[in-house]
């Protein structure tokens, strides 16, 4: 097994990523847009797996609805949820190279001076190169309708959980759910961060899977537990290493939080947040009631008490995970190769262990070489899994290589027709872990193949 070092994990992740199309770099061929990333074939597939599996854990039950707010709401929204007031952070400027920075995170970020590489801002900060700290609103804004002016202003949503609060009561009117319940949305926000930085994790524009759960108050400390674990499992369930997670408390809260913890994955670069689970009280549905003059409350029929109920939130960065599974799944590994003199060397091998359910091909087929009616067979054999599994077709080069390219996809399976198939209709099957190999009959090729990605 092969350790490179953490900053070399780094940078081959993201030459992978654009080399086998999971992430490019946004405007690339006009310089690229900072802190925005594009999606390529095999990112958009891992992108829509995880946010499926995410879907099915947190909606296919009974106490959960989902939603899809808009994306631009009432600017009030935000005047209420305390973002036009709190959502600031203090930013500074280098007088000298100009550079910009958020001034809590100085201390560990290094000069924007080419000319004083490797120097830390925070000795240029001690020598007086930097501008007092001042305020800074990480919202986007924008306007409704053909005038630019303050009245028709609105924000891009920072967060996905306000959508959420604003159709408390339509949700729990319309599906007639009884606490505890909650409400799930996969969406996009937007945050005009100061500085972008270490690849996905933070970027202007990203997805967040969020879960608000709402709970008689005097059950907080049970439900808040609850999620904790539960939401922490989920990351270990699809393939997370758990010596690679950890759950930080934060004794230092927001305004609007009893508790807070962050569960934090052990990226190239350090740990870092990829979900937090927070009891937000009864913060923001009294402050929408305040603000929109609504009634937000629930009448327990049971009790006949009625009370604002408290949110257990679980927020899950959509982009985050998928950095943290593709870092995760990323291993490098000595093989030995087989020559065409009938020797042996060794080769670096790369591959992307995803969990079957997210990885985004789930099965290869090749024709082990472009003769005897080799191609039809695995076309038609193609054919046939695509209309049930994402599949892949590849003819080109040797088989050993097309067997690399497709680790280096995170491909759980390889299929490969070659002469016995034609007087036996058996097939090659090369799983991608333990590169073991086996003949199946293509007649059974849809349960074996079904038996191996639920494992």
């Amino acid at each position: 097994m092969v350790n490179p070092t953490k900053s070399d994990i780094t940078e081959k992740i993201v030459s992978l990523s654009k080399r086998r199309g999971f992430i490019f770099q946004s405007s690339e061929i006009y310089g690229g847009l900072n802190g925005c990333y594009d999606y390529g074939p095999l990112g958009v597939e891992l992108l829509r797996n995880i946010k499926e599996a995410w879907w099915k854990e947190m909606t296919y039950r009974e106490d959960i609805e989902g939603i899809d707010a808009s994306i631009l709401m009432h600017p009030r929204v935000w005047e209420a949820s305390g973002h036009v007031e709190h959502f600031t952070d203090p930013m500074v400027d280098c007088k000298e190279c100009k550079a910009r920075f958020r001034e809590d995170q100085v201390e560990d970020s290094e000069c924007g001076n080419k000319a004083y590489k490797g120097r830390k801002a925070s000795k240029c900060m001690a020598e007086g190169k930097f501008t007092a700290a001042r305020s800074f609103n990480l919202m986007f804004k924008t306007h409704i309708g053909p005038l630019e002016e303050s009245s028709a202003m609105v924000f891009l949503r920072p967060e996905t959980a306000q959508g959420i609060y604003v159709n408390f009561n339509n949700v729990k009117d319309s599906s007639r759910q009884r606490l505890p319940f909650g409400i799930a949305q996969i969406g996009k926000a937007f945050r005009n961060e100061i500085n972008t930085k270490n690849f996905l994790f933070r970027t202007r524009e990203f997805e967040q899977m969020e879960m608000q759960y709402f709970i008689n108050p005097a059950e907080d400390q049970k439900y808040f537990e609850y999620w904790r674990e539960e939401r922490f499992n989920w990351f270990v369930k699809y393939g997370m290493q758990p010596e690679r997670l950890k759950l930080h408390v934060h004794e230092k809260l927001a305004h609007y939080a009893r508790a807070a913890v962050d569960i934090e994955y052990e990226f190239p670069f350090g740990w870092g947040e990829i979900e937090g689970i927070h009891n937000r009280t009864d913060f923001d549905l009294k402050r929408h009631t305040e603000f929109s003059g609504k009634k937000i409350e629930y009448f327990d029929d049971q009790s006949k008490e009625r009370f604002t109920p408290f949110v257990i939130e679980t927020s899950a960065g959509a982009s985050r995970s998928f950095f943290a599974f593709l870092c995760n799944a990323y291993g490098e590994e000595e093989v030995t190769k087989q020559n065409d003199d009938g020797t042996t060397s060794s080769e670096l091998r790369t591959v992307l262990r995803f969990h079957p359910a997210l990885a985004p091909i789930k099965v290869a087929v090749f024709p082990l070489v472009n003769r005897d009616g080799m191609q039809d067979i695995a076309h038609n054999i193609n054919d046939h899994l695509r209309t049930k599994f994402k599949s892949f077709y590849d003819d080109s080069g040797a088989v050993g290589r097309r067997y690399r390219r497709q680790d280096e996809c995170g491909t759980p399976l390889c299929l490969t027709v070659d002469s016995e198939t034609i007087y036996d209709n058996t097939v090659t099957v090369r799983e991608r872990d333990s590169m073991k190999q086996e003949r199946i009959h293509k007649d059974n090729l849809l349960e074996f193949i079904r038996a191996k990605l639920d494992t």
